[in-house]
């Protein structure tokens, strides 16, 4: 497989005014240590229209995370995880190097940042869905420096609540049902319309953000023992009113963004921000904040990246929605665009390059 490999490909570039397009690329040249996969599908998420808007993409890079697809070369090094002929899922860091970014047809990774896919469990469609959203969850819910929760399949001793804002966005989605596995209470916020969705997907309590008191609904929902709280749209509001939910006997908050205080009007309420890009195991730049290493961060995703094939394969994790968007590479932009307008709600974009 690998001599059919060709030395370009399509990608979605950045170019010296931070837009993007299609172009022919290079096709990566993969270390001892990484393995190279053929996209067959890829997922978009916010931070793809905001790298473009932002002005955050180095020229010559390619754009894009989330992706699914076959693996056709392995380096030397790489023994006991994915091999030739694998169907693997992950992410990558795209925006930064020119030879990184899964809006591509052929993509470098990093093998202990992909799970391998089962068989006749989840489409290409279905696993490329499973990236930045999927583990941003992970990671605010059960890294020991955010949430710390129990992480399946062991379960909590005796269940507790938490509350997820913003449960109708792909990470409220993935937090809900991984709450819920892990045997906890959860209640969660969105549109009166998604709550049927919600609750399929794990919810015990949903509450229309917009309803009046929301805090007093949340409390009096939980006997007022909100332990922790999950904050997936994270501006100034929402984090305020996480912060309120808890119950009187404190507890723990996680946001997304990172450029957030982690300031609170409450000393009995710990709160933290999460970055995905601290998984990577590098030191990160985007734009002019810089993070580094996190090798802890990094840690907690391989062990849990282990145990996802069994939780796919048993059935104890779902899908997330997905809106199939036409067009290939040639419907990119169009997706971006549809996504920087606020339309995305509780799917995900997904585009097939084969």
């Amino acid at each position: 497989m690998a001599s059919a490999i060709p030395t370009t490909m399509k990608a979605m570039v950045f170019d010296e005014s931070g837009q993007v397009s299609v172009k022919e690329h290079p096709v990566p040249t993969i270390a001892d240590n990484e393995i190279l996969v053929k996209n067959i599908a890829i997922s978009q998420n916010p931070s793809e229209w905001k790298f473009i808007d932002y002005k955050l993409g180095k020229p010559g890079s390619v754009l894009g995370a989330d992706f699914s697809g076959i693996v056709v070369k392995t380096g030397k090094n790489v023994r006991g995880g994915p091999k030739v002929g694998d169907h693997v899922a992950g992410i990558v860091h795209g925006g930064d190097v020119p030879d990184k970014g899964a809006y591509a047809e052929y993509v470098k990774a990093d093998p202990e940042l992909v799970w391998i896919v089962p068989k006749d469990t989840f489409s290409h469609e279905q696993a490329a869905a499973y990236g930045i959203a999927f583990w941003t969850a992970v990671q605010a819910l059960y890294n020991p420096k955010h949430l710390g929760l129990v992480e399946p399949p062991e379960k909590v001793a005796k269940p507790e609540w938490v509350l997820v804002y913003g449960g109708s966005s792909a990470c409220g989605l993935s937090a809900i049902q991984l709450a819920q596995l892990s045997g906890y209470k959860v209640v969660t916020t969105a549109s009166t319309r998604n709550h049927a969705l919600l609750k399929s997907f794990g919810a015990d309590v949903t509450i229309d953000y917009r309803e009046p008191d929301l805090v007093s609904k949340i409390k009096e929902a939980t006997g007022d023992s909100v332990k922790y709280g999950a904050d997936m749209i994270a501006d100034d509001e929402t984090k305020k009113i996480t912060v309120q939910a808890i119950g009187p006997s404190g507890g723990k908050v996680v946001g997304l963004n990172p450029m957030q205080s982690t300031e609170v009007d409450r000393k009995d309420v710990v709160f933290s921000n999460t970055l995905l890009s601290t998984v990577h195991g590098h030191p990160i730049s985007l734009g002019p904040m810089h993070i580094p290493a996190a090798p802890q961060d990094r840690a907690v995703m391989v062990a849990f990246l282990k145990k996802l094939p069994q939780l796919v394969r048993d059935g104890a994790v779902k899908p997330l929605p997905i809106k199939l968007w036409e067009g290939g590479f040639d419907g990119i932009l169009a997706g971006l665009q549809y996504g920087r307008e606020g339309k995305v709600s509780a799917e995900k974009i997904v585009y097939r390059l084969d």
